[in-house]
């Protein structure tokens, strides 16, 4: 078994203009200074990391994971959450997902598409730079609008748009293929991977990929009111990257899991910080010890209610007391029996036996 590597914390939330949050050296002193290991790298912002000069340089990789070691600290993955989102993206939010792309391409779907599918190959060789083996992103939606079965569902509409997104990101899957490197979807409301059902159907379309993996957030399957504990079981073979983040769903007599338009603070299903919420992260990682996760145990935060440097500091200390240091022997291995055939079979009285 594997022990957990941790705590690590996605730094996209924490990001800012003032300092020590506008720098990637202030943040790693931040962070470090709070107890995290390691850091999820956002992608989007060429002051904090740039990800065309990783991409195309050895020597700024090395320099960035030098700068971090004198903090102690390592890169878990890096995260093209905002770029992954614009490789698929229905028409009726081009004006809503505008500001995740550069001027050059706003207004115009088709170059905005070309430009998120090229960070995404950036993202590959940036990965492979440096040494990573695991990317956190989303996969975008083209069906995302037709979610709810009213109108009845339109299968031949849901099989074009699942095949467009096979489509879209089967070259960059293999760029990750010849990078070494896995793709790991957050399964998040809003893209078309959002449940168990709907990776699987992707997963069918790009032939079973060996780099297709899921980004582990049990928070959004708490609040689509699923088996998160479940889903370790029957998934873990593709989760590749864990999102510690907590929420609480508190059932409501006007309001159910689509939140009736309301602010996160009147919603039903709530964001929480680390141990305000509802979900059972001793169960989680005892699973994900129990079927060898390779990956970080990653901070998320976010929270309507809590300040977010408070729920900084104590996530790294949550996250740190569930890591579980596996064991490298069975616990009674110190009474184990014989592991001599003849021995054994004498003890089942097959030994002198006609």
């Amino acid at each position: 078994m594997k022990t957990i590597n941790g705590p690590g914390v996605f730094l996209a939330q924490f990001i800012g203009p003032q300092a020590p949050f506008n720098s990637l050296d202030g943040l790693a002193q931040w962070a470090a200074g709070l107890g995290f290991r390691s850091l999820q790298l956002p992608t989007g912002d060429a002051a904090i990391f740039d990800l065309a000069q990783a991409a195309r340089s050895q020597a700024y990789c090395d320099q960035i994971r030098a700068r971090l070691a004198q903090h102690g600290l390592s890169i878990s993955e890096l995260s093209t959450h905002l770029q992954g989102q614009l490789v698929a993206v229905h028409p009726a939010y081009d004006a809503a997902f505008e500001g995740f792309a550069p001027e050059a391409v706003r207004g115009k779907p088709r170059a905005r598409q070309a430009w998120a599918c090229d960070q995404l190959m950036l993202a590959a060789q940036a990965s492979q730079r440096l040494g990573l083996s695991a990317h956190v992103t989303f996969s975008g939606a083209l069906a995302w609008p037709y979610f709810y079965p009213w109108p009845p569902h339109n299968a031949l509409l849901l099989e074009e748009a699942f095949g467009q997104l096979a489509q879209r990101w089967r070259p960059i899957l293999d760029a990750f293929d010849q990078a070494g490197v896995d793709v790991c979807y957050e399964l998040h409301p809003g893209e078309d991977l959002h449940d168990g059902v709907t990776f699987e159907r992707f997963l069918r379309l790009v032939g079973n990929h060996p780099r297709c993996h899921i980004l582990y957030d049990p928070s959004h399957l708490h609040l689509q009111q699923m088996d998160y504990l479940g889903f370790i079981d029957r998934y873990h073979h593709r989760i590749r990257a864990f999102h510690v983040k907590d929420a609480e769903f508190r059932p409501s007599a006007r309001s159910g899991v689509y939140g009736g338009y309301q602010p996160w603070l009147e919603r039903p299903g709530r964001f929480r910080s680390l141990g305000d919420g509802q979900i059972d992260f001793a169960a989680i990682f005892s699973k994900l010890a129990q079927y060898d996760f390779p990956g970080t145990a990653t901070l998320e935060w976010e929270c309507c209610l809590k300040a977010p440097e408070v729920g900084a500091r104590e996530g790294a200390a949550f996250i740190a007391r569930h890591i579980i240091p596996v064991a490298e022997r069975a616990f009674d291995d110190f009474a184990a029996g014989s592991s001599d055939r003849a021995a054994v079979r004498t003890m089942l009285g097959l030994e002198g036996k006609e």
